[in-house]
């Protein structure tokens, strides 16, 4: 597994909010979904990103900006546009003063703001649920990430133009899967700038020693792993291994597996209907109720009802 297959295991696009977003000057929108990750690709015109803790950015024909949530932002033609729309939580549109937008700006399918042929053009795909696995993706990136054309080309921005506004059988499958593709696409630009800030555990991918024990782990997580057994596997001695990771990656490598198994247990609660007894197996729990012991401990609510989605 290489270092941007490590970083996007896990969970994809389910049923993601995807539209192509269609506006004439001057135009502003606030964003308080609370979404975990939302792409914004400008296909015509220019926009500003607004974020309420950071600096602006302006974004032009080509330009592609990542939001990472929950925090809001404002997108507007200039920083001085108020905003004349409110995106809430679930999707629901509103004016600035709280009235239900209605439909009033719904211009067709997943097409949405002024006229269809606005000045300004965006793609917009969000996310609408955080995964545990995702939680290693979001803390890798900054709360707002932005790329021109000059440091990536992504050729997908002609497909997902086209279908973002079909109104075919399975077409929210296929948006979630051109979703993951624009979004892996711009990681792999994002972190392979020379001036990238990665986090520390995805660099420790590149060292000969700790990107292999790193992979052996991920890969296969229900194997009974000790550090004597991942070190002879990776070469070296048990103290060196156990030196050289947690100095690499900032924690012990069975902290590490901890912490992976878990996130792994935790996606399969999400997405699949397996049982805790099976998932435990998977993960490299030896029973469900020790998996359910130490799923509370480290995310204060039990299996079932981070299940239910009551999980913090």
């Amino acid at each position: 597994m290489d270092a941007v297959a490590g970083l996007l295991e896990g969970p994809r696009a389910r049923g993601a909010f995807m539209i192509r977003a269609c506006f004439d000057p001057p135009w502003a929108v606030r964003v308080e979904d609370e979404a975990p990750l939302t792409v914004m690709l400008v296909v015509r015109g220019e926009a500003w990103i607004l974020p309420d803790g950071g600096g602006p950015a302006r974004l032009r024909t080509g330009d592609l900006a990542i939001a990472r949530g929950p925090d809001p932002y404002t997108c507007a033609d200039d920083p001085g546009t108020a905003p004349q729309a409110l995106i809430l939580p679930g999707q629901e549109c509103r004016y600035p003063d709280g009235r239900p937008l209605n439909g009033s700006m719904d211009l067709g399918v997943r097409t949405w703001g002024d006229r269809p042929d606005g000045a300004t053009v965006v793609l917009i795909g969000t996310y609408p649920m955080r995964g545990e696995i995702s939680s290693r993706l979001l803390d890798a990136l900054p709360p707002l990430l932005t790329l021109t054309p000059d440091v990536w080309d992504c050729p997908l921005t002609p497909l997902i133009t086209e279908e973002v506004v079909r109104d075919e059988p399975g077409q929210e499958v296929v948006l979630d899967r051109l979703l993951d593709l624009l979004v892996i696409a711009a990681l792999r630009a994002w972190f392979s700038r020379p001036d990238a800030e990665a986090p520390t555990w995805y660099r420790a991918l590149a060292d000969p020693v700790v990107g292999r024990a790193l992979r052996l782990l991920q890969d296969d997580p229900a194997h009974p792993w000790t550090v004597a057994s991942l070190a002879a596997k990776s070469g070296v001695s048990r103290a060196a291994l156990a030196r050289r990771f947690t100095g690499l990656v900032g924690e012990p490598p069975m902290s590490y597996l901890t912490a992976w198994r878990l996130a792994l247990a935790a996606d399969r609660l999400r997405d699949s209907d397996d049982t805790l007894e099976t998932i435990a197996r998977r993960v490299g729990y030896g029973s469900a109720f020790a998996l359910s012991t130490a799923f509370k401990r480290a995310y204060g609510v039990s299996p079932r009802d981070h299940r239910d989605g009551r999980a913090r």
